[in-house]
């Protein structure tokens, strides 16, 4: 057996450690200079300069930005003797994030030519899968790795050596040493980089076009930590979000026996910054306030705030309690920062807005038609057939992006180079084969032959040329494919696969719909009940062990030889005991022969039935009342042997005798 090859080196040949790879929703970026006029403190400087821009560039346009998760972080790290940047970002399920990240450190780039910038994240080279279309024909995931840079504001590639014959990843070290030996050499290719880079084509104005402002009814507490720090809304979305049994209960005073920290009263209007991610998150989950937020839900909606209006302001305010108490978050920067704000509220260094300042704060509500999808301009965008108003089905960057698929989709069609073959069949290199060249599953063919050349070229089973190349390849041309009963059952097989697999993603569906506290308990179960399996199957391997002995000592025994033969001795039977009676005798005993051989064997069945059943008593009765093979086999099979009669006897015996001596005595 053939196993995938990983690049990893066990002990005895270099072990350098276990393969890592990134979290899901995970970007890391490393930044490096190279230059090789510079020394070891110079290159250190320049990296501290490198910080010091990022930090500039935040500042001018990510004044008022929202991160999902985490925002950009470069430190500053030593490895294998070089200074670098590093970090990595966890942008949860706004994309937008990871984008941003890319469009700040290529801007840097122009400043810094210096630096040599790569960033990947779960998927490995995510630029090169943007660029997939556009891609030349070695480049594959396979060769990707550490090839792919950013320098002065370009997308290059580190193409093949001319001595490379197996195309092969690079390794960071070798990477490194071609920037150094040859820093002209990496290519840069026009398609691949306006692919790769086209979502970066609407910054830095998509940075303000990401966010959503909305005017909600919040409790005074609540506005007020937000207002302090607008960011904030960011986890407190996602406690809500990620919501569970514990996080309800914290809800509810009564059965936590805790006070709540962020009371549902006392409500005011203020606008909540958020990013459409966070808002849409928001918007769209589906609860059943506990009491008390529910009554207080019902007081907003009687006060004329409107139900979707009062639904969200009750969700931050619950979002908020519950980043607050959970023991999830604690360790969350987030939490720590907002209880000093809610101790200084209790020791008097702080104070609640009073009416007159709430309204002095800013206040905006953005259109949410972003929200809304008109399917039959969907439709016609996917048939790139838009009406051309303007006007689009949704949101403006979901639109751009729907278009460019078409526009890739629709040049693929139209390329006349382009056959069914490519899109069907594999290239070589796109086949995830790391095995030696001689065990490969392929090969390249110098000519494309047709179909029918190789069912000609197939022997029957008589071992001759079933018909010649011509002849076979007109006859599978002209003859219409009849669709036997195998291919009937392999069908039905095919729909009963494709149930079984809607019914999979039904279920798996229905599973991400649930909490992250329901998750572990479904989890549990199916390990408990993987355990009870495995259990059983133990249980059963005893079984046939125990039913392999019993069958092993019944053999010894001869109980299990079904059709003995029995034995003749010379002189007797049917021809033995005719004395004199003559040949009339002998014809008449020869007519009844065929009856009698029938009414033989149904007795040699009742004489093997009572073997059988004889020596499994004799194996019983050899135990001597101990544990043993026969006495097992039965008991599982229900089976509960008698008392032997020879031992009934000889207890009656014994307690007669006893009873005379009592007399005796």
């Amino acid at each position: 057996m053939h196993f995938p090859q990983d690049d990893l080196k066990w002990f005895g040949q270099g072990f350098d450690g276990f393969p890592k790879k990134l979290p899901d929703d995970v970007v890391e970026y490393i930044i490096f200079v190279i230059d090789t006029t510079l020394s070891d403190i110079q290159t250190r400087e320049r990296l501290q300069a490198f910080q010091r821009s990022v930090w500039q560039l935040e500042k001018k346009f990510l004044k008022e930005y929202i991160w999902q998760r985490e925002h950009l972080t470069l430190d500053l790290v030593r490895e294998e003797g070089r200074w670098m940047l590093k970090g990595r970002t966890n942008y949860g399920d706004s994309v937008a994030d990871e984008w941003l990240i890319v469009w700040l450190l290529r801007e840097l780039s122009k400043q810094f030519r210096d630096a040599w910038i790569r960033i990947y994240d779960t998927d490995g080279e995510f630029l090169l899968i943007e660029a997939a279309n556009a891609l030349p024909k070695w480049l594959n995931p396979e060769v990707a790795e550490n090839r792919v840079w950013i320098n002065s504001h370009r997308l290059l590639i580190v193409p093949l050596s001319k001595g490379e014959t197996d195309p092969a990843p690079l390794n960071m070290k070798d990477a490194l040493k071609i920037l150094d030996d040859s820093p002209a050499r990496p290519q840069q290719y026009l398609k691949v980089e306006k692919e790769a880079f086209h979502r970066l084509d609407k910054y830095p104005a998509a940075i303000a076009e990401n966010q959503h402002h909305a005017t909600l009814p919040l409790p005074r507490k609540v506005a007020h930590i937000l207002h302090m720090n607008p960011s904030y809304i960011a986890p407190i979305v996602e406690a809500f979000y990620l919501r569970d049994p514990i996080s309800i209960r914290l809800l509810q005073p009564e059965k936590s026996e805790l006070p709540l920290t962020f009371t549902p009263d006392d409500f005011i209007q203020v606008s909540v910054r958020f990013t459409k991610v966070l808002y849409a998150q928001l918007l769209g989950q589906q609860w059943s306030p506990p009491l008390p937020w529910d009554s207080a839900q019902e007081r907003l909606v009687k006060n004329a705030h409107g139900t979707e209006k009062a639904e969200m302001g009750v969700k931050v305010a619950a979002g908020l309690q519950i980043l607050i108490s959970h023991s999830l978050f604690a360790s969350n920067k987030s939490v720590r920062e907002i209880k000093l704000l809610l101790e200084d509220l209790d020791n008097g260094d702080d104070v609640l807005p009073t009416d007159e300042e709430v309204a002095s704060w800013p206040k905006r509500e953005d259109d949410e038609s972003w929200l809304n999808i008109d399917f039959s301009e969907f439709e016609k965008e996917l048939a790139g057939k838009s009406s051309g108003d303007g006007k689009g089905f949704g949101d403006k960057n979901a639109q751009d992006n729907l278009k460019k698929m078409v526009e890739r989709f629709n040049a693929f069609l139209a390329d006349d180079e382009a056959d069914h073959k490519g899109a069907t069949d594999l290239d070589p290199m796109d086949v995830d084969n790391d095995s030696e060249a001689g065990e490969r599953g392929w090969e390249d063919p110098d000519t494309d032959e047709p179909d029918g050349e190789e069912i000609a070229g197939e022997r029957d089973t008589t071992g001759t040329m079933a018909s010649t190349k011509d002849a076979s390849t007109a006859e599978l041309r002209t003859k219409p494919r009849s669709k036997t009963a195998a291919e009937g059952e392999d069908a039905s097989e095919d729909e009963e696969a494709d149930a079984e697999f809607a019914e999979y993603e039904a279920a798996y569906e229905k599973f991400m719909t649930l909490s992250a506290a329901e998750k572990a308990l479904l989890t549990d179960e199916a390990r408990i009940l993987a355990l009870e399996q495995d259990a059983e199957q133990e249980e059963d391997e005893e079984i046939k062990k125990l039913t392999e002995a019993m069958e092993a000592e019944l053999f010894g025994h001869g109980a299990l030889n079904l059709t003995p033969k029995p034995e003749h001795v010379h002189g007797k039977g049917l021809l033995g005991d005719v004395k004199g009676k003559g040949k009339a005798k002998l014809e008449e005993i020869s007519e009844e022969g065929s009856e009698e051989d029938e009414e033989d064997d149904d007795e040699n069945l009742l004489d093997e039935d009572y073997n059988l059943a004889d020596n499994m008593l004799k194996a019983f009765k050899g135990q001597a009342g101990l544990a043993g093979p026969a006495g097992n086999m039965m008991k599982l099979m229900g089976v509960q042997f008698p008392r032997d009669a020879d031992d009934e006897i000889k207890d009656k015996r014994s307690e007669d005798e006893r009873k005379g001596k009592a007399i005796v005595e």
